[in-house]
């Protein structure tokens, strides 16, 4: 039996820029222009991807669009409002219900970046888990030498809480890991969404 759906999208989201839809097939080359980039994957887990890589990517990303229960992961992408090309892809993350924690996560196109488009669809997310799912806070986990993700986690709202010094092996280094969060009560202080165009 499928879990009652706490979040589900399947109408477009819009900001005053900005749509957010679940990803469908027709995304393909474009996804794989940005995630195909050195300079977008370099923080991340992955190496550029391949078609190949790229297209598995799309099949989950297509599948993610409801969150029923912890661990489950809802994926939007991200276009401008009137029309034109894929500029991003944000990810929800349920992480605990018990805890009442969830995770954000974002990639751009480097030719969207200094816009305030990322910070924009972000929020969309942060403002989800905070009014949908009823979490008491948000994380975004980063590697803190990728200083734009860092300034556009600040621009939410988000405090820098921990730095893991080497904690963890990524492409053949030890990296460290910063983390960045919200409360519920501060996000709800500061204006929630609206101040990022979220209608």
């Amino acid at each position: 039996m499928r879990t009652p759906a706490l979040v589900e999208i399947t109408e477009p989201i819009r900001t005053a820029r900005l749509l957010l839809r679940p990803f469908e097939p027709a995304d393909q080359a474009e996804l794989f222009d940005m995630q195909s980039r050195p300079e977008v994957a370099r923080y991340l887990y992955w190496e550029p991807r391949t078609p190949a890589g790229s297209e598995e990517s799309l099949i989950r990303k297509i599948a993610s669009t409801r969150i029923g229960s912890e661990g489950e992961t809802l994926n939007l992408a991200v276009t401008p409002r009137h029309g034109g090309p894929l500029v991003g892809d944000v990810v929800l993350t349920y992480l605990s219900a018990v805890h009442r924690q969830a995770e954000v996560g974002y990639l751009f196109h480097p030719d969207a970046g200094g816009q305030g488009l990322a910070t924009e669809a972000t929020a969309v997310l942060v403002g989800l888990a905070f009014d949908e799912l009823g979490v008491h806070r948000v994380q975004a986990r980063l590697d803190p030498r990728n200083t734009p993700s860092a300034r556009l986690l600040e621009r939410l709202g988000m405090q820098r809480e921990a730095l893991l010094i080497e904690n963890e092996w990524v492409k053949g280094e030890w990296v460290d890991e910063a983390v960045y969060a919200i409360r519920a009560d501060q996000w709800a202080a500061a204006g929630g969404g609206s101040r990022f165009g979220v209608l």
